[in-house]
């Protein structure tokens, strides 16, 4: 075995590849035909309280440039709104059609799923240790990204 920092780069590195490709091909099976990338940005709208490009993009930490080219496919696609608001019409709001929120119901579906499965078979809410080191490892990305 590596060092304990090689060895959690690689797990960290593998854990979040496989989920990116099992929640892909996952909802590839259940039809749909949205990269991963622009059900993020779903979920990021939905998540954004005041859900203007500025505010989605910072959620997501990308440029307000970037966000326009994803948001310009999914409004394409059906699956997002764009207005500019009346009172300041330089503010440019987002949101979901029922489409995307049927994407979305599918996505947690899955998030569901594979933290069932994960709970079931691992036994992880008897393992305090592992939840804290696993908190104490979000809060790092969090502060530090």
């Amino acid at each position: 075995m590596g060092s304990p920092k090689k060895v959690i780069n690689e797990l960290l590195v593998e854990v979040f590849n496989h989920i990116l490709s099992i929640e892909g091909q996952t909802l590839k099976e259940r039809g749909i035909k949205l990269s991963m990338n622009e059900v993020h940005v779903l979920e990021a709208i939905e998540k954004t309280e005041d859900p203007t490009m500025t505010n989605i993009a910072n959620r997501l930490r990308v440029t307000v440039g970037t966000l326009t080219t994803s948001m310009s496919r999914l409004v394409e696609k059906g699956y997002a709104l764009r207005h500019r608001e009346e009172e300041d019409k330089r503010k440019v709001m987002i949101s979901l059609s029922t489409k995307a929120e049927e994407v979305l119901r599918i996505h947690h579906e899955f998030h569901e799923e594979m933290l069932d499965a994960v709970f079931a078979d691992m036994h992880l809410e008897e393992d305090e240790v592992l939840m804290q080191s696993l908190e104490n490892l979000s809060e790092y990305f969090k502060n530090k990204y």
